[in-house]
């Protein structure tokens, strides 16, 4: 298991693409921007030369892992990888559609895995004959830093799928937990209901954000406050987590606040656009 296919150029693909490649695998890139897949090699790039300067890495070695990565201009140079990362936007109907190309055009033996962060696996799936190869791995923004990974079979995957993720991710230095397939399986489950409760707290003028951020940080001892993650992960993200969730559960407890509708309408997307709960 040396061949990764990555599907997606934007923060989490490229975030992908760096530690694959630093962890020794052949990496293959695609995305339908040709800018993004340029924005994605400059951004490893110039990560790796800081990482560099503080000696971190040497210079043969940040050359070595640039070498590793390989953008392309066609899913079909997916046909002999191991692994698939799928990483585009959070959309069943974006997502289904991507599977069904793959589904044509990868090796029988390839593992296909989709980064969601909340759409159910089984739906992905479905647009595949393959369900029993198709996984959800729910790395954590951003992947390159946080340990986590959920790991998230569904109703067909197989328990050499499943043993095969984890072979990946222990190369990668991961740590994971398995989750059911419900939608925003463990984590999500717990974290977006509370960015979306913080976000009504400021929606009905409860506080500031930094107020808000400032109590869940100290009363609870969190590194971050729920917004500064929003903004870290992008509000269009969270935005899209709520809407399937609330779709998946029929709760309204779901229910995304009509302010984080407005700062995505906006193009207030958090750390991205420079601009979300806060100015950055």
């Amino acid at each position: 298991m040396n061949k990764i296919g990555i599907i997606g150029a934007g923060v989490m693909g490229t975030d992908l693409a760096q530690m694959t490649a630093e962890s020794g695998f052949s990496v293959r890139l695609y995305d339908s921007s040709e800018k993004k897949l340029k924005d994605a090699l400059s951004t490893i790039e110039s990560r790796l030369h800081r990482y560099e300067k503080k000696q971190r890495i040497t210079s043969a070695e940040r050359e070595s892992i640039i070498a590793q990565i390989k953008t392309v201009n066609n899913i079909s140079e997916f046909s002999d990888s191991d692994i698939i990362l799928e990483a585009v936007y959070e959309d069943l109907s974006v997502k289904k559609e991507v599977f069904a190309q793959l589904d044509k055009t990868c090796s029988p033996a390839s593992v296909l895995a989709s980064i969601t962060s909340s759409i159910s696996i089984t739906e992905i799936a479905s647009a595949t004959v393959r369900p029993e190869s198709v996984i959800g791995l729910h790395f954590l923004n951003p992947a390159r830093v946080m340990p986590l990974v959920e790991i998230v079979p569904g109703f067909s995957t197989t328990r050499e799928t499943v043993e095969m993720s984890k072979s990946f991710l222990k190369k990668l230095k991961k740590d994971f937990i398995e989750a059911k397939d419900y939608p925003g399986f463990y984590l999500n489950r717990i974290l977006y209901p509370m960015i979306n409760e913080a976000t009504f707290l400021l929606y009905e003028g409860g506080a500031k954000p930094e107020v808000i951020d400032k109590a869940m940080k100290k009363g609870l001892n969190l590194p971050m406050g729920p917004l500064e993650i929003a903004d870290m992960v992008g509000l269009d993200v969270v935005l899209a987590i709520g809407e399937e969730m609330l779709r998946g559960y029929a709760d309204n407890k779901y229910r995304p606040c009509p302010l984080l509708r407005r700062y995505v309408a906006s193009g207030y997307l958090g750390k991205k656009t420079k601009r979300g709960f806060y100015i950055y």
